[in-house]
């Protein structure tokens, strides 16, 4: 029996695939564990789409336990060759405001411990995370957010934290002077991961709020947990439009060079 097939891959909050058509519920084993829950495969506008929610179903992983791993090669398995990673965040800039879309085009890590590659050896791969995230959806990403009227960034550093705890007004306070404009628990080692596979990756971070850093700035109140789930439910529609718009938009022929990943890479005498 042939494995179901899927184009287009997406992880995000577990309520995505209710929006698929035709949708089969798969279970998929991996090399390395389960992947975070079953994996969703439907249509959008005649596109197959994998969907795997990153956090499970009942948000049971939190983030610095999700076998990223598992969910980069079940998509790998299933043969998609593009995968969106939207994510809720925080802001660490004052002109990045809650309910803006920012399509992030660099991260910096700053977790610990995570297992971020496919690559233990014996051969030594080093692969280049020079420009981490794929050109050519990001720019098809904004163009689509801003003809929907979006609040959009079309660039933005997201910093990448350990979790499950917040940061310190110190830390947060450090990432805003570095310049970093977004901060996020899970895109690292998502994204990176996706290119040692040689699969297109593209990040699209909804704010939420701004971060602990910023709440001396004039005009910011501190965040409540309340604002935050209304900032989301209030923008999550937005972004499903968004996801709807650029899955069938995607073209069949790549220009970027997120395939050739591996080219060069391995170390050989």
């Amino acid at each position: 029996m042939l494995k179901p097939q899927a184009d287009i891959g997406v992880f995000g909050g577990s309520g995505f695939y209710s929006f698929l058509e035709d949708v089969e519920d798969v279970v998929i084993e991996t090399p390395y564990g389960a992947p975070s829950d079953r994996v969703m495969i439907g249509k959008i506008g005649g596109r197959r789409v994998a969907f795997i929610p990153r956090h499970g179903a009942q948000h049971q992983h939190p983030p610095h336990m999700i076998n990223y791993r598992a969910n980069l090669h079940a998509m790998k398995q299933l043969g998609v060759g593009r995968i969106i990673g939207p994510c809720a965040s925080g802001s660490l800039q004052v002109d990045v405001k809650p309910g803006d879309f920012v399509i992030c085009d660099q991260f910096v890590d700053r977790t610990k411990g995570r297992i971020d590659t496919f690559f233990d050896g014996p051969i030594s791969t080093h692969v280049s995370a020079a420009d981490p995230y794929c050109s050519q959806m990001r720019g098809i990403a904004a163009d689509i957010g801003r003809d929907q009227g979006l609040s959009i960034h079309d660039t933005g550093t997201v910093v990448v934290v350990q979790g499950p705890r917040f940061s310190t007004k110190a830390e947060s306070r450090w990432f805003s002077s570095q310049g970093w404009q977004v901060i996020n628990m899970t895109q690292y080692p998502e994204a990176y991961l996706a290119r040692e596979l040689e699969i297109c990756y593209l990040n699209i971070s909804l704010i939420t709020d701004w971060d602990v850093g910023l709440e001396d700035h004039p005009g910011i109140e501190p965040v409540t947990m309340d604002e935050v789930i209304q900032t989301f439910n209030d923008n999550n529609a937005k972004l499903r439009d968004l996801l709807f718009k650029l899955i069938p938009a995607l073209p069949s022929e790549k220009t970027c060079a997120c395939g050739s990943a591996l080219d060069g890479a391995r170390f050989t005498v």
